[in-house]
């Protein structure tokens, strides 16, 4: 028989030792077919509203994390931010990286909408998010991953946040699966994914249009006017709002002066925007 002294140094080592599922912003958090990072909001009270965010052509979680600016931005206003990681990059003419089989004519070896799925059900699981406050966004590829995710299954999350990248060519056919709550941002002279789009790889690939994107999303939304409701042109971004359309949806395109970037007050926009919907 085990001594008594075996069996409480048993305990103890149990009840003290690191949980296997531990994870966060410096230890990835494994899900089916992948794994994401998450960083919490300090003196988190309660559950938290929460932004997966997904990173561009490759990039990867760990170093989306590091983008300090967009980072604390996001942490400073209450918001968690969850990094998951896009496959490995397959013949991409060499170098690391990550990417996402967003497009549905060209899908990669992994069900991405699926995969989103399961690091968004098991952040909730494991942390302490809040289950009806958590967007998707991402930025170039990422927000093309976005877009790809929003049109299949808008009610996956509760809003959509694209940033520098939406549908590509073949542009998605007709309205999608239902309305969304999206926020599109764009860089006024971006140069590496255009608003008009671009041709890579000698036509191999096209990159999609930003205001036909819109001309979907107006269908999809069900809105009456070809036309935005309102403009607003203070502050770092000109922005166009469409209101009269689904109950339930929201559709802008916010433009900044700049390039392929994340806008450094992007963060605040987005928080702004969601926490001022229905």
């Amino acid at each position: 028989m085990r001594s008594i002294l075996g069996v409480l140094a048993t305990a103890f080592t149990l009840t003290t030792a690191p949980q296997a599922d531990a994870c966060g912003r410096d230890t990835p958090c494994a899900v089916d077919e992948g794994q994401y990072f998450i960083a919490m909001p300090p003196d988190a009270d309660g559950p938290v509203p929460a932004l997966v965010y997904i990173h561009g052509f490759g990039g990867n979680g760990a170093g989306a994390l590091r983008n300090s600016g967009m980072l604390n931005g996001f942490l400073d206003r209450g918001y968690a931010v969850i990094a998951p990681d896009g496959m490995p990059r397959q013949n991409g003419g060499g170098g690391g990286g990550r990417s996402w089989g967003f497009h549905p004519d060209r899908p990669g070896p992994r069900d991405e909408i699926a995969f989103l799925d399961a690091v968004r059900d098991d952040a909730v699981a494991r942390h302490a998010l809040d289950p009806d406050r958590i967007l998707l966004g991402g930025f170039s590829i990422g927000g093309s991953m976005t877009a790809y995710y929003a049109c299949a299954q808008p009610t996956g999350f509760a809003a959509y946040v694209p940033t520098g990248g939406n549908f590509w060519r073949p542009h998605p056919e007709g309205p999608c699966n239902g309305p969304v709550r999206l926020l599109h941002t764009h860089g006024w002279t971006d140069g590496t994914v255009p608003l008009e789009g671009r041709v890579l790889r000698a036509g191999a690939f096209v990159q999609g249009d930003v205001f036909y994107a819109f001309q979907i999303w107006r269908q999809t939304n069900g809105c009456d006017q070809l036309r935005a409701d309102r403009f607003i042109t203070d502050g770092p971004y000109w922005r166009r709002a469409w209101d009269r359309c689904s109950d339930g949806s929201a559709l802008e395109l916010a433009l900044f002066p700049g390039g392929h970037v994340i806008h450094p007050d992007w963060p605040d926009l987005v928080a702004d925007w969601f926490e001022s919907l229905p």
